[in-house]
Parts: C-alpha cells; sequence; structure tokens
C-alpha cells in the first residue's frame, strides 16, 4: 500500500519535479487564494448592492467576460508574437490596480454597481490576455510526456486556492467588520479586507513572472493580424478532434458551468444564507474541483474522463436543483466540482497536446473564449431561469439548464475523441522570448 501511495504521489505531482513550474505553480496558488477572495467578496458586494438580484449578479458577470467574447482571437494573435513575460507581467499590473480600486472604494463607502461593473469590464480586458498566456506556456517549464499533468496541476492550483479563498472570505469578511466597519455588521466596508488581501498577493506572482527563465519559443512566420487570426480558426475547424471538445465545453459553458452565478443566487437567495455558509458552500465546490483536479492528474489518458465528468457535473446540477438546504448542498456542490473539473482537465489536455506550438497562444485563446467568452450569455441565460421573478423559479430553471447541457453532451458523445493525435510540426525558422 505504501508503494502504491508512493507511486500516485510520484506519478500525480510529476511536472512539479521541474523547478521552473514547480516556482510559477507556488506562486500562482498563493496569489489565487487572493483572487479567490475578491471574486467572492465582489458577487457578496454585487448581491448587497442590488438587494438580492439574479438579475444584477448575471449583468456584472456578463461584464467581466464579455472581453473574453469579444477580444480573445485578437488576443491569442497577440500573444503569439509578444514575449509572454512581457503580455503576462502587463496583465497582472491592470489585475493589480482594479483590486486597488474596489478595495479602496469599497473601505470608503463610495461604491456603487456600475463602479463595480466597469471595474469587472476592465479586470475581463487584463483577462481576455492573461487568461491563454497563462495555459499557452504550460509547454514551456515541462516536456510533452508532462504537459497533461501540468495543466491539471494548474486546475489544482486554481481549486485548492478556490477552496482556500471562498473559505477563507467567510473568516476575512468577519474580521473586517471589526478592522474596517467599526463593528457593524451591515457595513459595506467589512468586505473591503479581501480586496486589500489580494492587492498585497499580486506582487509574489509579478516578481516571479519577472525572474522566471522563459525559454525561446519557435515561432512561424506571421502575416498580418487578421491573416493570423484565421489560420487558427482553419486550423480549429480542420481538426475534429480539437473542435468537437471545444464544441462541448462552448456549449456547456452556455447552459450548466455558470456557478459564479448558481452558487451565490442559490447560498443568498434559496438558502438564505449568509457570509460564512455562503464560503462555506463556495469552498465544497471548490474542493470537489480540487478532488477531480487530482483525479485528473493521476491519469495518463486525458481523455479518459471527458464524457464522464460531464454526465458527473450535470447529474449533480439536478441533484442542486432539488436539495432543500444549504447543509446537504455541500455535499451536493462537492460533485459538481468533481464532474466539472474532470471534464474541464480532460478538454484542456487533449486540446494542448493535440495542437502545434506555432498556433498554440492562437487555439487556446479560441478554446478561452468558448469557456470564459460564453461566460456572458450563459450568465443571461442562467440568472433568467433560476430567477425567483422568472416563469420557472430557481428549482425547475436549474433542472432546464441540466437538460440543456445533457442535450448538447448527447447531440456530441460519438463525436468526441477517444485516442489522442500527435501536433503537426511545422518548420519555424525564428524564436521569440
Amino acid at each position: 500500500m505504501l508503494a502504491r501511495a508512493d507511486a500516485w504521489r510520484v506519478r500525480t505531482f510529476s511536472a512539479l519535479r521541474h523547478p521552473p513550474y514547480r516556482r510559477y505553480w507556488f506562486s500562482q496558488l498563493l496569489s489565487l487564494v487572493g483572487s479567490w477572495m475578491q471574486a467572492t467578496a465582489q458577487q457578496y458586494l454585487v448581491l448587497e448592492l442590488s438587494g438580492g438580484s439574479s438579475s444584477a449578479l448575471g449583468w456584472v458577470t456578463v461584464a467581466q467576460f464579455m472581453p473574453s467574447l469579444l477580444l480573445s482571437l485578437f488576443a491569442g494573435a497577440v500573444i503569439d508574437r509578444l514575449p509572454r513575460r512581457r503580455v503576462l507581467l502587463t496583465t497582472q499590473g491592470v489585475l493589480l490596480l482594479t483590486a486597488v480600486a474596489l478595495a479602496v472604494t469599497t473601505h470608503l463607502g463610495v461604491v456603487t454597481l456600475p463602479l463595480v461593473m466597469l471595474i469587472a469590464f476592465v479586470s475581463g480586458c487584463a483577462n481576455a490576455f492573461d487568461m491563454p498566456a497563462r495555459q499557452s506556456m504550460v509547454v514551456d517549464f515541462v516536456p510533452r510526456s508532462d504537459v497533461s499533468n501540468a495543466v491539471a496541476l494548474n486546475s489544482l492550483s486554481f481549486n485548492v486556492s478556490r477552496t482556500l479563498g471562498q473559505a477563507l472570505f467567510g473568516v476575512v469578511a468577519a474580521l473586517g467588520v471589526s478592522i474596517l466597519a467599526g463593528g457593524n455588521a451591515d457595513q459595506l466596508s467589512r468586505l473591503a479586507l479581501p480586496f486589500y488581501l489580494n492587492v498585497a498577493s499580486f506582487f509574489v506572482v509579478i516578481y516571479t513572472l519577472a525572474t522566471l527563465p522563459f525559454p525561446p519559443r519557435e515561432a512561424a512566420p506571421h502575416g498580418s493580424m487578421l491573416d493570423d487570426v484565421r489560420e487558427g480558426l482553419r486550423y480549429v475547424r480542420r481538426t475534429p478532434a480539437v473542435r468537437n471538445v471545444m464544441l462541448l465545453v462552448g456549449l456547456l459553458s452556455l447552459t450548466i458551468i455558470n456557478f459564479n452565478v448558481l452558487i451565490p443566487y442559490y447560498a443568498r437567495v434559496v438558502f438564505g444564507a449568509r457570509e460564512a455558509a455562503f464560503g462555506l458552500l463556495s469552498a465544497a465546490f471548490g474542493a470537489g474541483a480540487m478532488a477531480g483536479a487530482l483525479w485528473q492528474a493521476s491519469r495518463p489518458n486525458p481523455l479518459r474522463n471527458l464524457r464522464l465528468g460531464a454526465v458527473i457535473l450535470i447529474v449533480g446540477a439536478v441533484a442542486l436543483a432539488v436539495t432543500p438546504d444549504a447543509t446537504l448542498a455541500v455535499p451536493v456542490l462537492a460533485v459538481c466540482g468533481f464532474g466539472m473539473l474532470s471534464l474541464l482537465v480532460s478538454a484542456n489536455s487533449s486540446v494542448q497536446l493535440t495542437i502545434p506550438d506555432h498556433l498554440r497562444g492562437r487555439v487556446m485563446s479560441l478554446y478561452s473564449f468558448v469557456l470564459v467568452g460564453m461566460g456572458p450569455p450563459g450568465a443571461l441565460i442562467s440568472s433568467t431561469l433560476i430567477s425567483r421573478e422568472g416563469p420557472l423559479g430557481p428549482r425547475y430553471g436549474l433542472i432546464a439548464l441540466a437538460a440543456l447541457g445533457a442535450a448538447a453532451l448527447v447531440l456530441l458523445w460519438t463525436r468526441l475523441p477517444r485516442q489522442l493525435a500527435a501536433p503537426p510540426t511545422v518548420p519555424a525558422p525564428a524564436s521569440t522570448d
């Protein structure tokens, strides 16, 4: 048993044996804890400012993710042209400034819903470049044999930080009552403390990015920006293994992968939870997602759980719809998180291991487009269907979302790849950092 456990540990965390990737991974883990505290505080802030409106929560989500819908394809062409370090330092600087703006305006009590939407839009513009740049840089620090594991560990850090950050939100918000709100639990200034802590976390990742040894990357000759975008689109259209995986991710993002709307609305409106319970529900989802990422990291074939993860996600969403209270929702949300990450890690790894390197930025930007860019219309669909003022209500509305996701999975079931194809190699005369 000890030998098996040790073999599992080595296999599951194999990418961390590479020092540059290990430095990057731990810096991201710390920074993302702060980011998730901020994201959870922002969701709660929106509900406070709007009186518990799912529509307001949906529109802020639209403002945050609309830039990915508008800029992702262009961002990919930029990432394939410019040094990744320069792109990432720029995006992190912008995200740092947005965190400062949220912290100060919330602390002073001058924050408004339109201001939160504006800040969300600016941070969304930065993330439209940041997310595909991060996904495309995995291959910079690990060999091909460890790419699937590195993708899974990236998702693990994302969800370990989600679990810690969202669980810490309840504690930090309570501390904010005494530190920033003078003991008044109804003052919005109590929610500024998570924003301030996120500001501090940015300095760690900025220092790490500035000092990491980015290897040179071979690059194919470039035409115009528009030609580069078209080349990436042509590749995806002509590669069924990539195209069908992206279609599945995009359709599920439109329907059931909208837990940034579902969790806060169910917690506050359906279950009537306060900050601590809200943080616990969010953390349960993150813990399940962390387990899904760990499970996927130990699997040699990233495609193995693509269909299974989608099934678990859809069944978990239906179970959440019929869950009577917040206590029983904790394990149900853990199942939802497990299914979602099993699906997304499998999808991301299979795309990363199929595409040629000179198209990586553009293809991964298109992946971000279908995953994150579908967030705005998906948030509007979700917030409309689950609204207590809507025709279906929160519970039947969530069942309807799950049914739409199930229909998409059935349509694509036989078209999804079962084996990985080696990426084509294209000679490239130049290299960039």
